[in-house]
């Protein structure tokens, strides 16, 4: 339950804080006094995003602090889960800068949103005068029928499942188009596949045959300059090694006289030495250079191919060819394997659908078990609300279709009136109606979910007099199991509260702020006898007062 709550700088609140009791809890105040404020202050604490231009004081940071008394509501795995310190009284605090930064506290631990929306989820349940109207959506429907009959681990279940299902048939349609694709392309895929298997492609082979096609093209000029080079080398008379040869014995001859003619007697020596190994591979690469025709031809043909792959592929080198080889032949090897990978991927779909009907048949039958005993109490609840003759209807139609809450199609229907005919409940039902609807589901939902506080924001709009007079009365009956604040404007309902708080507007020379105190006897006798008659109260509107609070 939440035991106090502290705002600072928020909006018209400079600051306030309050203790809150167990039981039925009243807040009152002019309309624009600011309980809307307080709602979002408490909002903040249960993980709603924050307004920044609510801060008061721009060179403040707002601060709002929320402590709960958790002994009873099993959250220590929660902690656990979220990495937390657990502590049976809990707080939690939003502090917000007008810089935009926004930080979140529990028991002085950092928080994501995310992880405070979970815990407030836990803490608090907020009913605003808008959520009336969530009586007519079909997914709150699903969600208070889930939640009576207790269903929460098969919905789970049911929606991972869903998840799974969703997620094999986008496969399906993704492998369909794939295949029509690859099925129109297969044939000239594998024909350009064909064509680059022949080729017989391997790195280096295009610099090899480039090199050979130049020998090959060339073999007059290579015979005549390597003829030459050899000729000059060895050759009587003119040749460089014979002259060299000449050279050396003339050096060896002096070579013994002094060390600088030893050194010269060996730089010839290594001169030729390195002539000898060069006129050697003259020699052969001569011996190698022969016409070859067919060579030739043959070596431009692989080049012409190669070079027309490369233009037809928009290819730099063979490396590239041989990339788009790999490629080809997984587009092939798709569309030959097309057939068996749609088999296994239907086959599982066939298998997926098998558990979420399983599931969904679970999730139908714990439902259907449900709804009599809630209609019956529902109906309860709306005699003693003032509407005796209003008979409810739920039908839940198995459907063919997995859809978002299983193979269930859900309707709520309506007859307000003795006689009347059953239609949908948003557009049967009166404002007043709903919010008498609304109770009487809140009520059966806080007993079965065991929620530690509920808040009502005027919950009584439209209803009259006689009949706030009932709904005060569940309302108390429900705060002897738990906490309930009640948002009123209805003095029948605020004379029922343990407690009793009242938010006003306070007016100084600079600025308005909104103030909240807790009323005892003498100022609650006050306090109703103005919602009962306006400022000018008498004497008779007192003695009312006190009757109500009786």
């Amino acid at each position: 339950m939440l035991t106090a709550l502290s705002i600072k700088n928020y909006a018209l609140i400079e600051d306030i804080n309050i203790k809150l009791q167990e039981g039925f809890t009243i807040i009152t105040g002019e309309t624009g006094a600011g309980k809307s404020i307080m709602l979002g202050a408490l909002g903040l604490l249960l993980g709603n995003r924050a307004d920044y231009g609510s801060i008061r004081d721009a060179d403040k940071k707002c601060v709002i602090e929320g402590s709960f008394n958790i002994s009873n509501y099993r959250l220590k795995d929660f902690f656990l889960t979220e990495d937390l310190d657990y502590e049976e009284n809990t707080i939690i605090r939003r502090e917000i800068l007008a810089s935009g930064k926004s930080r979140a506290f529990v028991n002085d631990t950092p928080v994501k949103l995310t992880s405070l929306n979970k815990l407030g989820e836990y803490l608090i349940d907020i009913h605003s005068q808008h959520e009336t109207l969530s009586l007519g959506n079909n997914d709150y429907q699903f969600q208070v029928i889930d939640t009576i009959a207790n269903s929460d681990a098969f919905l789970l279940e049911y929606k991972t499942e869903l998840k799974a299902y969703k997620k094999l048939q986008k496969q399906l349609v993704e492998l369909k188009e794939q295949q029509a694709q690859a099925t129109k392309e297969y044939d000239y895929n594998l024909f350009l596949l064909n064509e680059l298997e022949e080729a017989r492609l391997e790195n280096g082979m295009q610099e090899e045959l480039e090199t050979r096609y130049e020998e090959l093209s060339n073999v007059e000029e290579l015979t005549e300059n390597l003829s030459s080079a050899l000729n000059l080398l060895e050759q009587e008379e003119i040749g460089s090694l014979d002259s060299l040869k000449q050279a050396r014995s003339s050096l060896a001859r002096i070579a013994n006289l002094s060390s600088n003619y030893e050194n010269l007697h060996q730089r010839i020596e290594s001169v030729i030495i390195e002539l000898d190994d060069l006129s050697t591979e003259v020699t052969d690469a001569l011996d190698r250079v022969e016409a070859n025709p067919e060579e030739l031809e043959a070596t431009n043909q692989k080049l012409q191919l190669i070079y027309n792959l490369q233009k037809k592929h928009s290819a730099e080198n063979i490396a590239e060819l041989l990339q788009i080889k790999e490629e080809l032949q997984e587009k092939v090897s798709v569309s030959e394997n097309a057939e068996n990978a749609l088999s296994e991927l239907e086959n599982a779909i066939v298998k997926q659908e098998t558990k979420l009907g399983t599931v969904a048949a679970k999730l139908h039958e714990k439902r259907k078990a449900i709804i009599p005993t809630f209609i019956k109490e529902a109906e309860t609840l709306l005699d003693d609300l003032g509407m005796p003759n209003a008979r409810l209807k739920i039908e839940l139609k198995k459907s063919g279709n997995f859809l978002a809450n299983g193979q269930d199609e859900l309707f709520w229907y309506l007859a307000a009136n003795k006689g009347g005919d059953f239609k949908e409940i948003k557009k049967a039902a009166s404002g007043g109606e709903l919010s008498r609807i609304m109770l009487a589901v809140k009520s059966i939902l806080a007993a079965q979910s065991k929620l530690p506080t509920i808040i009502f924001d005027e919950i009584d709009t439209g209803v009259s007099g006689d009949i706030a007079q009932k709904m005060a009365g569940i309302l108390q009956r429900m705060g002897n199991s738990m906490q309930v604040i009640a948002i009123t404007h209805l003095p029948q309902i605020a004379g029922k509260g343990n407690s009793h708080f009242k938010i006003f507007k306070e007016d100084s020379a600079n600025a308005t702020t909104t103030k909240i105190e807790e009323l005892k006897d003498g100022e609650r006798v006050e306090e109703l006898a103005m919602m009962l008659g306006g400022k000018n109260i008498g004497e008779s509107a007192r003695a009312h007062a006190r009757a109500l609070l009786d």
